[in-house]
């Protein structure tokens, strides 16, 4: 499974940092276009990727453009205006990348990128309360539901031993 998060002009460095651990948490590569809201190098962000972000595969583009000619694959636009939900696409039929592209917090993906892109565009259901939810939240939810379809391919499903251990909880009965 080749799975990568494309975060279009993020603005916020938690939200960015978040995504950055649940990348190296579900090996997926992180694709960040510019302009940032932030400095990479700047204090909160590490601090919301911990120290996970020195095994992050990442790479910086100038503009949309930039990333669009640089990476060939299957695009999924997440976007409120979206007229298919993220959960009815059957992932396991992709062959190749899979990119799923978030918007940045205030105002998504550029309106004429997702024109061009409606057959690809898909949203998370929500109620009329509320424009969206959390960026980091957002990435989380689509992600695990495309690694959920295919297996959670690379992915342990038990505690390893490289960290604790699936036995761990048993020294508590």
């Amino acid at each position: 499974m080749d799975l990568n998060i494309v975060l279009f002009e993020p603005e916020i460095p938690q939200n960015t940092g978040n995504i950055m651990r649940t990348c190296v948490g579900m090996n997926a590569k992180l694709h960040l276009i510019k302009p940032l809201g932030f400095s990479l190098e700047e204090k909160y962000l590490k601090r919301s990727a911990l120290d996970y972000i020195k095994d992050l595969n990442y790479t910086l583009y100038e503009n949309y453009a930039d990333f669009e000619s640089k990476n060939p694959g299957t695009y999924f636009f997440l976007t409120r205006y979206g007229k298919k939900t993220y959960s009815d696409f059957d992932y396991t039929k992709i062959d190749g990348p899979i990119y799923l592209i978030f918007g940045k917090e205030s105002t998504g993906v550029d309106r004429h990128i997702l024109a061009a892109h409606l057959d690809t565009c898909y949203r998370i259901p929500t109620t009329d309360k509320i424009r969206s939810l959390n960026l980091s939240n957002c990435v989380a939810l689509v992600s695990f539901e495309v690694l959920r379809q295919t297996g959670f391919e690379g992915l342990f499903d038990k505690e390893p031993d490289t960290l604790k251990g699936e036995d761990f909880l048993d020294q508590f009965k």
